[in-house]
């Protein structure tokens, strides 16, 4: 790890093996790596720095280091840590707390989109739990929804080859429905007319049509987070680095033994219906009654409540939190809209537009008439700033009705972003938001 860099990973090997390449791969990505030789020290790593997630090598495991995983994770507490094994196909390993279990050997690319997908749920996982807590200050009871317990259900995409008829066998017996389409026009019909777990993509003679349905996977906003397996001949055009680049989740190969490729579905499918619950839970948030009727938004009084909240969480957690507002930028058509009514018209619809844009565990609110706000949880103040201008960029390309016979007009965001030190920064941190984006409008 480069000095007075902040680790983000906490790997625990005996030996470099497996180790010494991927946290080199992983600290190239941004993901940057500690490294562990036993229980003792990676509990220990733990005390002061801001770990988001662990990766175990199981390849020496043990019982000690089957309970490695409950081990972290109440060393965390109450800081949710995915824990990701690498090690053989053993379903017990999520009785032990293991988040997600993935084959050796594991590549930076691949691990990196885990841990993405991981942290996100944790985090989701945490502000689920805060915002019951200050819904039920409010009068208001969040209910989790009950969990998906049926078997698990993957789209098998390619040609009806013999090795890809097996492991589609194999999943049947790992207990889980499988539904075959025979091409991408059958794939995606399927996926838009039914929910599934886990895709697995046939290369077969012709790698680009299945590298081409992953690509669609991640354009979708409803398919995005939906896990894909790529099951590819090893003297495939298709690089497995640039199959883990392009979005794919995991790649197979023929040579794989069907149970073992089967296992490694269903530990995707397994943590992406985790996930499903936790969005599924928060979303919930938007039918409390309590929300800006007009947008949807949280208000401001509830957003203060919740935002005290979240500082308090933070300091607790010993994760980053910011806040961003958004002030419709003074311009020319806009004042023309805003004299004529079309800006408050047009409110309803850009209030909508920012709660789908910003990610499930994060609020937004409405403080003011033409202003918003954001409080983004485990988020530095780079990525905060990243969020409130991909908003104002989104929302740039946007045009509103501005009454019959007149042209459209766009509403841009002055934005302004600070991180909250802690709960007694609160205030001074959405004013110093606040001050940035007054002044970026005065300019």
């Amino acid at each position: 790890m480069a000095t007075g860099v902040q680790a983000r990973v906490l790997i625990v090997a005996r030996d470099d093996l497996l180790a010494g390449p991927l946290a080199d791969g992983l600290d190239r990505l941004g993901w940057r790596t500690i490294t562990a030789r036993g229980p003792y020290a990676a509990v220990a790593s733990l005390t002061d720095l801001q770990i988001e997630a662990a990766i175990v090598d199981l390849r020496h495991g043990g019982e000690e280091t089957l309970g490695l995983a409950r081990r972290l994770k109440a060393a965390c507490a109450p800081r949710r840590l995915p824990v990701i094994g690498i090690g053989g196909p053993d379903p017990a390993l999520a009785t032990h707390g293991f988040d997600l279990t993935l084959a050796a050997p594991l590549h930076p690319a691949q691990a990196a989109m885990r841990l993405e997908t991981l942290v996100r749920i944790a985090v989701a996982e945490e502000e689920y739990e805060l915002r019951h807590e200050t819904f039920s200050a409010h009068g208001h009871r969040m209910q989790m929804p009950e969990a998906d317990v049926s078997p698990f259900r993957v789209l098998a995409v390619g040609e009806p080859a013999p090795q890809f008829l097996a492991l589609a066998n194999a999943l049947k017996a790992a207990g889980a429905d499988v539904v075959g389409a025979f091409t991408a026009y059958t794939a995606f019909d399927y996926l838009h007319e039914r929910a599934f777990d886990a895709v697995v993509l046939w290369a077969g003679e012709a790698p680009q049509e299945a590298m081409s349905i992953a690509a669609g996977l991640r354009r979708n906003t409803r398919l995005f987070h939906t896990p894909a397996l790529l099951y590819m001949q090893r003297e495939a055009a298709v690089t497995i680095s640039e199959a883990y680049h392009r979005g794919i989740s995991d790649v197979a190969s023929p040579e794989t033994p069907e149970d073992e490729t089967a296992w490694r579905i269903v530990e995707l499918a397994r943590s992406y219906r985790r996930g499903v619950l936790a969005r599924q839970a928060l979303e919930r948030v938007r039918g409390s009654g309590l929300m800006d009727p007009a947008t949807g938004l949280f208000t401001r009084d509830l957003f203060a409540a919740h935002l005290a909240r979240l500082a308090q969480a933070s300091r607790v957690r010993n994760r980053p939190l910011s806040v961003c507002v958004l002030k419709v930028a003074d311009r020319p058509d806009v004042r023309e809209a805003r004299a004529g009514g079309w800006l408050d018209r047009a409110m309803p619809q850009i209030g909508s537009m920012i709660g789908r844009l910003v990610r499930v565990e994060d609020t937004a609110a409405r403080l003011a008439p033409e202003v918003f706000a954001l409080a983004l949880p485990a988020t530095a103040h780079a990525a905060a700033r990243a969020a409130g201008e991909r908003i104002g960029a989104v929302m740039a390309c946007t045009a509103f009705q501005a009454g019959e016979g007149k042209p459209p007009f766009v509403v841009e965001f002055d934005v302004g972003v600070a991180e909250v030190g802690g709960p007694d920064t609160v205030g001074q941190a959405l004013e110093e938001a606040a001050g940035q984006a007054a002044k970026r409008l005065a300019g």
